[in-house]
């Protein structure tokens, strides 16, 4: 078992036999995260995902997101935190050339284990309704869908400058 923030570095190999690191993400994996993000159907970024929205992220969370590297190259990511009792996952893609050879399914791995680390539960993740192979994907993982639930948004105002 490792400790928090000192998670291990794992390997799997792609099929055209280089290895593929997964590591923890970082600030400095953050740009080529958000232009997968940005080229993968099914991710919606929005404000939430600004760089620093991200790297306050994973300040709160640090060593739970996940990359997959070849070499200097970005074939996967995934962010992971929680808030005390239930983890989350968001974005995860995987670059078009590297889907289905076991990258995805690595990257949850290794959340989910970094959670279990920290006695976290249970992890829950947001899909787009319309996003049919994010489904097929994550039931073939085990997940299951919770028809009883409702997912309720709004905005959170503003602060308003203080007086002086």
């Amino acid at each position: 078992m490792t400790r928090h923030g000192e998670q291990p570095t794992r390997s799997v190999v792609h099929p055209a036999g280089r290895p593929v690191e997964i590591r923890p993400m970082t600030a400095a994996d953050l740009g080529a995260a958000r232009r997968l993000w940005r080229t993968s159907p099914g991710i919606g970024l929005n404000e939430s995902d600004s760089p620093a929205n991200l790297r306050t992220f994973l300040g709160r969370n640090p060593g739970l997101s996940q990359v997959a590297r070849q070499g200097r190259r970005l074939l996967g990511a995934v962010l992971c935190g929680h808030e005390g009792r239930r983890g989350y996952l968001h974005h995860l893609a995987v670059a078009p050339e590297a889907r289905r050879t076991g990258i995805g399914k690595r990257l949850v791995t290794a959340c989910l284990e970094s959670l279990a680390d920290l006695g976290i539960p249970k992890c829950s993740l947001f899909l787009f309704a319309n996003n049919e192979s994010g489904l097929a994907f994550w039931q073939r993982l085990g997940w299951r869908d919770r028809r009883d639930l409702v997912i309720l948004q709004a905005p959170v105002p503003r602060p308003r400058p203080r007086r002086r």
